[in-house]
């Protein structure tokens, strides 16, 4: 972790304008097409939830703007940042895992298992609420959606962590698609960086053999 240097930040007004705002946050869903990326994971006996997380903290990672924090008033740039998410407990309640970030989908597959195979020996509630180098992911299986709002516990804003959720994939003709929100703190990026990612999901999945 690293300050950012605010003073020479082309979006040095964008910040300064959104930062004090009571919500900075601005949230959109859209349905990435992720037929390429199920059948993968067919082919290669992968976790398909996995597989979306691994997309999204990939392509996160390679966006500069998904990785600045605030912290004490000021802006701070991670090198890389993991993803935690939301795992259904055997009693139908829920806890938090982190996945570590890995180079390639099949390596984080196989920790991912691993840490879910863990956490299950042992289920602890543990939210990372003081972590900063993560992304907070949710995901619905039971049904698709076209919005949603987030619990929140009124500090969010001094952190700027992004929240993701994947819903409920589902056929359109011959289309496998799933509803995927981002929602980003606005003093730290725009809706082009939102776009960039999106685009670049979409792009990895397609390529994807």
């Amino acid at each position: 972790m690293k300050e950012f240097d605010i003073e020479n930040w082309a979006r040095k007004s964008q910040y300064n304008f959104f930062k004090a705002y009571k919500d900075p946050f601005f949230n959109v869903t859209v349905n990435l097409n992720v037929t390429n990326l199920y059948t993968f994971c067919k082919k290669h006996n992968l976790s398909f939830s996995l597989a979306c997380l691994f997309v999204a903290i990939k392509s996160i990672n390679e966006i500069s703007e998904f990785k600045l924090r605030l912290k004490n008033d000021k802006v701070y740039q991670f090198d890389r940042v993991n993803i935690g998410s939301t795992i259904l407990n055997d009693d139908n309640t829920f806890s938090f895992c982190d996945f570590p970030y890995q180079s390639s989908i099949l390596e984080f597959d196989k920790v991912g298992k691993k840490v879910i195979k863990d956490h299950k020996k042992g289920v602890k509630f543990n939210p990372q609420e003081n972590e900063l180098a993560i992304i907070h992911c949710s995901t619905l299986p039971w049904f698709s959606f076209t919005s949603i709002k987030h619990a929140r516990n009124g500090d969010e804003g001094s952190k700027g962590i992004p929240k993701i959720v994947f819903g409920k994939y589902y056929n359109e003709d011959t289309v496998k698609k799933i509803p995927f929100s981002v929602e980003v703190h606005h003093a730290l990026m725009d809706g082009l960086h939102v776009g960039i990612l999106i685009e670049n999901m979409q792009q990895y999945i397609n390529k994807l053999v």
